[in-house]
């Protein structure tokens, strides 16, 4: 099996609480990225255990961390499967808020679900998927979702971009998940994440607000230019992505595409 591990944008991001296992409570909404995605090749093999192979962009950890061979042996713990190959194109940027070593570990329990038959329900999917991370189960689904606890508590968002364009920049440098958080500052907002996307995208700029955002910022001024850039040239509604560092822009169809590809390669209509 061959699938195409697209990767997310989080419109809004609120970090709500610390709890006491040292995670946070946030509220986001994810909404997937058709256009920029991973290949995840899964094939049946007669040999036990599995192999990985690499190719596109280099990730740094070593392969037998990889999120895909986790999967592998999560799925075989739980369910016995052996014998397997795995091959992982990496296209989408790591390290940048975009979800896409999480979308390459559900992409591997969704093919061996598929390839040894087990049948198992969406339910039981995302509670194998929350086993691997926090933004992992959002890609079972794959739809625009309100995503609550640690990421893994979703229900559907109903949320229409069609007639935008996407505008995705990753800056040189990337963020780490700790260093995201050791700079964010709970908080309660006065209006739900969910009533402020409520309104149209044209109202959204600093009311649908991403938390990491102050923090990562200060430390990494490149950053926050690459916000201000995709508002400079016309975005309607700009923001970092995750814990960062890829930093988006959503523009209204009729923006010139020659503007929008100096920005940067990816760039998606919606």
């Amino acid at each position: 099996m061959i699938l195409k591990a697209n990767c997310k944008i989080n419109l809004g991001l609120d970090i709500l609480r610390r709890r006491a296992d040292g995670f946070h409570d946030l509220e986001t909404v994810m909404f997937p990225v058709a256009g920029l995605y991973d290949e995840v090749e899964v094939v049946r093999t007669a040999v036990c255990g599995a192999t990985f192979q690499a190719e596109g962009l280099v990730v740094d950890c070593p392969p037998e961390e990889n999120i895909c061979l986790k999967a592998f042996r999560l799925m075989q713990r739980h369910y016995g499967v052996d014998g397997v190959a795995i091959r992982l194109d990496k296209r989408v940027p790591f390290g940048a808020g975009l979800g896409g070593g999480s979308s390459d570990g559900t992409a591997v329990l969704l093919a061996l679900n598929e390839l040894f038959a087990l049948g198992l329900p969406e339910s039981e999917l995302i509670a194998r998927a929350a086993e691997l991370g926090s933004d992992t189960a959002f890609f079972v689904r794959n739809t625009p979702q309100l995503c609550k606890g640690r990421g893994e508590v979703m229900e559907p968002f109903a949320l229409n971009l069609s007639g935008m364009t996407l505008v995705i920049v990753k800056p040189d440098e990337g963020v780490s998940t700790r260093e995201a958080y050791a700079g964010v500052r709970p908080r309660i907002p006065e209006l739900p994440l969910a009533e402020r996307l409520g309104r149209p995208v044209a109202e959204w700029q600093g009311l649908v607000t991403n938390d990491f955002e102050a923090s990562v910022f200060a430390a990494h001024p490149a950053i926050c230019t690459a916000k201000e850039r995709l508002l400079a040239e016309g975005a309607v509604y700009a923001s970092m992505s995750g814990s960062g560092s890829a930093v988006f822009g959503l523009f209204a169809r009729t923006a010139k595409s020659d503007i929008l590809r100096r920005l940067s390669p990816f760039v998606f209509a919606l």
